[in-house]
């Protein structure tokens, strides 16, 4: 292995054993000991690679959102579907799918991420303007379809957003990651009713 290689194993090791540790203790519980002892790299290498747990926690998120933004993508791609309605459950099934498969990020993405700081808190912010925006995006296939639906306020969709966010922390509180796709049909349902009136 080439030490680029090398460097991106170790990165890749630590930003896995961030988001594992943090679903298991908390962000404020986690220490740097714990992701160095859980990624079996040294206290070093961790310092060569990212400034302080925050820097590794932004870090392990950004590569979880784009994973998951990746997956949803992906899922549109194959299925070459143009009703909007589909689409719509196309990106709702396979968003929660994706947090049931990889329940530690759900656990960081939902949870840990509200007591990170700031910075991940701008962070979750960002990351809500990408799906508020995607929301919008496919409701104008929608008015493009019927030329008569109204236009609706930035608001609707940043409340569209804001709410799936609660409902799936609620959740991931009460209940195992795993059973997340239970809520697809019923978040589906009420995004259509705020759309379709």
């Amino acid at each position: 292995m080439t030490r680029e290689d090398v460097t991106a194993s170790q990165r890749g090791r630590l930003l896995e054993a961030m988001v594992q540790v943090v679903a298991e203790k908390g962000y404020a519980a986690t220490t740097v000991a714990d992701i160095v002892d859980r990624a079996q790299v040294s206290r070093r290498t961790f310092y060569e690679q990212f400034d302080d747990k925050e820097s590794c926690f932004l870090a392990a998120y950004d590569v979880g959102v784009e994973y998951v933004l990746g997956r949803i993508r992906s899922a549109t791609d194959r299925s070459g579907e143009v009703d909007w309605r589909e689409l719509l459950r196309s990106d709702m099934n396979t968003y929660l799918q994706t947090l049931a498969e990889e329940p530690a990020f759900a656990a960081a993405l939902h949870i840990e991420a509200m007591h990170a700081g700031p910075a991940a808190l701008a962070r979750r912010a960002e990351v809500f303007s990408i799906f508020t925006e995607r929301t919008r995006r496919v409701y104008e296939l929608a008015r493009e379809e019927d030329p008569s639906r109204p236009e609706l306020p930035l608001e609707v969709f940043r409340m569209h957003t804001g709410g799936v966010d609660e409902l799936i922390r609620d959740f991931l509180r009460e209940r195992p990651p795993e059973q997340l796709p239970e809520l697809a049909e019923a978040l589906t349902r009420a995004t259509l009713a705020i759309l379709d009136g």
